[in-house]
């Protein structure tokens, strides 16, 4: 029995929660990885997980044992690094998880940058709205807006999405222009973002004077996609208050027209987020490093916000912060 991969094999069964999980993401068969559990707990004459049929469980003992092997195996990663100068020539795959728009926008016209400086480095890029669980999912770093809700998750900020609403000039020629947040409820339409993981619907912000009203709106359709929320929003569905990096260049090019400019919405802070007990090795903190650079001086996040020329005497109205 290779103790080292048994162990490796056992910490990926605990955090993944099932066996079968556990070996898609070390890319080994299933019998493989129960035989290297099964055999390790045959060396240490102790129960180390309890079986059922849909889910696996760590006893008290196999607990005790998964915190010692975590760290073990987090030093011994850490010696390899330096024997082998992965400082300064990071290499193996690193597990990203990102939203649509951002992977689309942002992150994936950047790679080959990334690529040309850190050429032994293979990004596994999962692209969805959806939320992964970091542990079970076997994610080393997600990219996400919005508050964090897993205060056991290990996060940077490294910015924030401004948002601001606009619709197509042919929807706004057929249902006119809203002079308040109140006329979204009547005479005219929304398209609805609602989150993939809970269903709930987010409502649109709009914050003026001290006031903040939470507008639903009518609508048509609703999705939960940012990149189908902008394709509603173009094919003139209903009003959308997107982040201004994701429709900036739609209003520069006359496709999008912002309305109600008057208003602000509040800002979403944007974090990078990996788990605490996951070894922050070279290369994961090299791509944290390094995203976090990519927000700093990105045109698309810094701008916030592109207004056509005939336009920009409104942005006066906006809050310092949200204009371009």
């Amino acid at each position: 029995m290779d103790r080292f991969m048994a162990m490796r094999v056992f910490s990926r069964v605990v955090e993944a929660g099932t066996f079968t999980k556990a070996a898609d993401s070390l890319e080994m068969p299933k019998p493989s990885v129960t035989k290297l559990v099964q055999s390790l707990e045959t060396h240490l004459r102790v129960k180390l997980l309890n079986r059922t049929t849909r889910r696996v469980t760590v006893t008290p003992d196999g607990a005790a044992y998964y915190e010692r092997v975590v760290r073990l195996l987090s030093e011994l990663e850490d010696i390899e690094a330096s024997m082998s100068n992965a400082q300064a020539n990071p290499k193996g795959r690193l597990r990203v998880d990102i939203g649509t728009s951002v992977a689309g926008l942002i992150i994936i016209p950047a790679l080959p940058a990334f690529h040309a400086r850190y050429p032994d480095i293979q990004i596994d890029l999962g692209v969805s709205d959806r939320p992964v669980d970091l542990i079970s999912d076997n994610v080393d770093c997600v990219v996400r807006g919005g508050e964090l809700t897993d205060q056991s998750l290990v996060a940077r900020r490294i910015g924030e999405f401004h948002f601001i609403a606009c619709a197509t000039p042919e929807y706004l020629k057929r249902h006119g222009v809203p002079s308040h947040p109140s006329d979204l409820d009547y005479g005219h339409y929304v398209v609805r973002f609602f989150s993939p993981r809970t269903g709930r619907v987010f409502p649109f912000d709009f914050t003026k004077d001290g006031e903040r009203l939470e507008i639903q709106g009518r609508c048509i359709v609703s999705v939960n996609d940012s990149n189908a929320y902008l394709a509603a929003g173009l094919a003139g569905l209903g009003i959308i208050q997107g982040p201004t990096f994701m429709v900036q260049r739609h209003i520069a090019s006359g496709e999008l027209e912002p309305v109600l400019a008057d208003w602000w919405s509040e800002p979403i802070p944007v974090h990078v987020v990996y788990p605490p007990n996951r070894h922050l090795s070279t290369k994961v903190r090299i791509f944290v490093d390094w995203v976090a650079d990519l927000f700093a001086s990105h045109d698309l996040i810094q701008r916030r916000s592109t207004l056509p020329v005939g336009l920009q005497r409104t942005s006066s109205a906006l809050p310092a912060a949200a204009q371009a």
